[in-house]
């Protein structure tokens, strides 16, 4: 047992990084390949990076040929960032800036080596918002799931929240709605305009389309996180209750009871360890288990919620 428990921080802190690094690419697929071919501006600093990515559409054509003179979304969006994660620094703390600059690296790497493309992935407008949003959603809440972060708003977030007694997710509503209405004074794409067309109904639909992708990720963003943050209880029945307790204290970081009880057939006395983890957890605790001792007795069971330290903040009602 002496090998896992030596190894597991840095295997853990290791998965940690590359799941969020993985994690970003479906979500930078989706603005390169579906929302900004389909001109829609979406919520948080992918919005504001698109809205750059519009408004300069042309204008450095001699230094961005390939994104037809726009300003590439890596360069607006690392650069944004960074500035955003120096303010952090000296307001919030740097240690919550290590694990973000992991995300942000890794999403302006993946927007440079996908290609843009010309035309969407998906053309029907609604289902590409829709679609690409459940997709977004999904990849950010993997990414918070591993306590990471893709940078922008989060981290304005953070440090309006350090000064104002203002919550996070207040904040971030307030910031993607300013973004996504911002839209409307964007200039129609010249490949996108048509002679006659209605500019006002144009640009009030783009607004609709950016509201739409929101509201899609947000959905798969809950899904996921709701998910994840499934609990479980384990009561383990072994002769090898203290070498278990203390793998799973130190293996998983995860509080652990010992309980007396008899057994009544046997009027033997037992020690019953008992342990609260997350349900994404259960495979770890399993295999400290087997590891230890594979004839132990083990009952799992789903807890409908459990509050406290380590888990969920308990809330008024």
């Amino acid at each position: 047992m002496e090998p896992l428990l030596q190894k597991n921080p840095l295997q853990r802190t290791v998965r940690e990084y590359l799941m969020i690094i993985l994690a970003l690419f479906p979500f930078a697929l989706m603005v390169n390949w579906i929302f900004v071919p389909q001109n829609v501006v979406g919520a948080g600093l992918t919005g504001i990076c698109s809205i750059i990515y519009y408004a300069t559409q042309g204008l450095f054509i001699d230094l961005f040929p390939e994104y037809g003179g726009s300003i590439p979304l890596w360069i607006s969006s690392l650069t944004i960032n960074i500035i955003l994660l120096l303010i952090a620094g000296l307001t919030v703390g740097w240690r919550f800036c290590i694990r973000t600059l992991v995300g942000v690296i890794a999403l302006a790497f993946w927007y440079r080596i996908i290609p843009m493309r010309v035309t969407p992935l998906i053309e029907d407008p609604v289902s590409a918002c829709i679609i690409g949003g459940f997709v977004f959603g999904i990849s950010l809440g993997i990414v918070m799931l591993y306590n990471g972060s893709s940078g922008g708003t989060d981290i304005v977030a953070m440090i309006i929240h350090n000064y104002k007694d203002v919550s996070l997710g207040k904040v971030m509503i307030i910031c993607d709605a300013i973004i996504i209405a911002s839209s409307y004074f964007l200039p129609i794409p010249e490949q996108l305009y048509v002679a006659g067309m209605d500019v006002v109904d144009f640009k009030i639909k783009r607004i609709l389309y950016g509201l739409c992708m929101t509201v899609s990720y947000t959905v798969a963003l809950d899904w996921v996180m709701a998910r994840m943050r499934q609990s479980v209880q384990f009561f383990i029945f072994s002769t090898k209750y203290a070498e278990i307790a203390t793998a799973i204290n130190q293996t998983v970081h995860r509080g652990v009871t010992v309980l007396d009880g008899t057994g009544w057939y046997s009027q033997q006395t037992i020690r019953v360890v008992t342990v609260l983890a997350r349900k994404h957890e259960s495979h770890l605790i399993f295999q400290i288990i087997k590891s230890i001792d594979p004839n132990a007795f083990v009952s799992q069971a789903n807890v409908s919620g459990v509050f406290g330290q380590g888990f969920d903040t308990i809330k008024n009602k």
